[in-house]
């Protein structure tokens, strides 16, 4: 079995961490097909917005994993996530899921509380990642709100990325229940950031990786 991850953001870190956590949820027997285009996201952060050659371009390597007998997709980049959602349809008739990394994260942060601190290292991600809040939690019934952390930090070093995180996460935690990590980029600083705040702290690659286990189950391929 195939299962393709669609990546926006190259960095060594991001990919590790994804395919660990898919792997320990799909088992070391499932082929990962990795497509990678960077442009999308440079495209979408030079222009603030997700035009529509970047989404042509999303598409493409969309298609392509079906071309390649992909069971199912994730897609990584949260910054597109709502391109992704524009395709649900297309997806449901080929028959192949398209998981967003992030959805069942945004969930996980509305079930933890009603203020949710939203932190973001692109501008291009926190309106999309607090659109899908929104979504869900009205999806779910419930009334949230929502407290900007952007902290433009994207292609830092580690640890300088890491110490300017935990500076947002402090000075945003007092007026939150829960912290909600934008892009999987971040995720090696979860942690960190829960234990400098004290709240529960959430990151997409984890959820992510279920959430396309649960794809893959629904359909009878797992």
């Amino acid at each position: 079995m195939k299962a393709a991850l669609v990546y926006t953001s190259t960095t060594p870190e991001l990919i590790e961490l994804v395919e660990k956590e898919v792997k320990e949820n799909l088992g070391e027997g499932v082929e990962l097909l990795s497509y990678q285009d960077p442009s999308i996201l440079a495209e979408t952060r030079e222009h603030g917005y997700v035009t529509a050659k970047a989404a042509a371009r999303l598409f493409g390597l969309f298609l392509q994993a079906v071309q390649d007998d992909a069971e199912a997709i994730l897609n990584i980049c949260s910054s597109v996530g709502e391109a992704a959602d524009s395709v649900q349809e297309m997806a449901r008739y080929l028959g192949v899921p398209i998981v967003r990394i992030d959805e069942e994260m945004c969930r996980a942060a509305v079930r933890s509380g009603k203020r949710i601190g939203v932190l973001a290292t692109l501008p291009t991600t926190l309106n999309p990642t607090k659109n899908t809040i929104l979504r869900v939690a009205r999806e779910m019934g419930k009334q949230v709100e929502l407290v900007d952390g952007l902290v433009e930090v994207f292609g830092a070093g580690q640890e300088e990325f890491k110490k300017c995180l935990i500076a947002k996460a402090q000075e945003v935690a007092k007026d939150v229940d829960v912290i909600l990590l934008c892009q999987g980029s971040m995720a090696f600083c979860e942690k960190d950031i829960e234990e400098a705040t004290g709240k529960y702290t959430v990151s997409s690659p984890a959820f992510g990786a279920k959430a396309l286990k649960a794809a893959l189950e629904s359909k009878g391929s797992l």
